[in-house]
């Protein structure tokens, strides 16, 4: 039903001639900024020295405004012109940014990027055209895609995106959503800090940045001083320790026992849904309570609820429907794979 692009959430300053580096756009992406030039994603993470980003940044700031052109420009080498976007932001920043970004991405955009890096030519201009934007809290997004995705889940449940800077969970009814019952708490940030903490007791960790620590973290594996040092045990440890210090008490302040009462059903989201060691810690503790389920690819579930809207903006069209997911370890792009018709069913409003 859909198609998504992924790429890192890093960014860093690079002028140098790159050519014939990356297979493709995504894994080559080079774009200027007021002048200078950056690489983005992949491309940071393999010629670049230090990638980076700020964690929550606002719209205005240039990892952002960077992040923003980058799947934008994947969105629009795939669809064309004009596109309708949704995205969002998690509830603890979604009040605060909603507006700027609406504006931000609301206009007509000229994306100049170097397409050399993947044997493309030189330099390029692309004018990408706007037709709709609306922004909505990221956790809505992973209930909208459970109730007309893949999943067609139904009645009551619980949703938990497990987000790298942030973590969100709310109950969702066929009504809508129960706005008490919304947390915002800590990410997997959290425990990537933790492992870096644990690692520095032992280990010159070489200046390496917090999203190069991620990287690791996720593959269980670290190179320091030419050695490869397996940490998935360190890794299960913090883990735990997240789940117990942060995540089971947000849980228990946010959710009642009339909220267990009306709904039997949790599913798990985001990248932190990928650790078996953390679902585990979800299974422990409501495994007389509830039924657990990990979304289907959960990494991207936000992003496919995002273009699910798209397509109710624009009527049901699906060929310029777009989601994008600018998270704080990653940014990923979804768009129909049937890029005719309308969409399945018609999508309600998330308010």
């Amino acid at each position: 039903m859909f198609k998504t692009y992924t790429f890192p959430s890093v960014f860093e300053g690079n002028n140098t001639d790159l050519r014939n580096v990356s297979p493709d756009l995504i894994n080559g992406l080079k774009l200027y900024h007021n002048g200078d030039g950056y690489v983005v994603g992949n491309l940071a993470l393999t010629e670049g020295v230090s990638p980076h980003r700020n964690i929550n940044s606002a719209p205005d700031e240039l990892d952002y405004n960077l992040l923003l052109k980058s799947g934008m420009l994947v969105a629009n080498q795939k669809l064309g012109n004009p596109l309708t976007i949704s995205t969002g932001f998690p509830f603890s920043t979604f009040q605060l940014y909603k507006e700027t970004a609406a504006n931000l991405i609301n206009a007509q955009h000229v994306v100049e990027y170097d397409a050399a890096t993947y044997g493309g030519g030189t330099r390029k201009n692309v004018q990408i055209e706007i037709d709709h934007v609306q922004i909505i809290p990221e956790v809505i997004s992973c209930a909208i895609a459970l109730r007309k995705g893949q999943h067609q889940a139904n009645g009551n449940f619980f949703v938990i995106s497990l987000g790298y800077g942030t973590l969100e969970g709310l109950l969702s009814t066929e009504g809508g959503i129960v706005q008490r019952t919304s947390l915002s708490t800590y990410g997997l940030r959290y425990a990537v800090n933790l492992l870096e903490k644990e690692l520095a007791k032992t280990y010159y960790l070489e200046l390496k940045t917090e999203h190069q620590i991620d990287a690791a973290f996720q593959k269980g594996v670290i190179f320091l001083n030419r050695k490869r040092i397996d940490i998935t045990e360190m890794r299960n440890k913090v883990l735990r320790q997240y789940y117990e210090d942060v995540i089971s008490p947000a849980m228990r302040k946010a959710f009642n026992d009339n909220d267990f009462t009306i709904s039997h059903d949790m599913f798990l989201a985001g990248g932190g849904a990928m650790y078996p060691q953390l679902v585990d810690c979800f299974k422990t503790e409501f495994q007389d309570i509830l039924e657990l389920e990990v979304a289907h690819e959960p990494q991207s579930l936000a992003s496919r609820g995002y273009c699910i809207n798209s397509a109710q903006l624009n009527g049901g069209v699906k060929s310029s429907a777009v989601g994008l997911d600018i998270g704080n370890a990653t940014t990923i792009v979804s768009i129909f794979d049937d890029h005719n018709g309308s969409t399945e069913s018609s999508i309600p409003s998330a308010y």
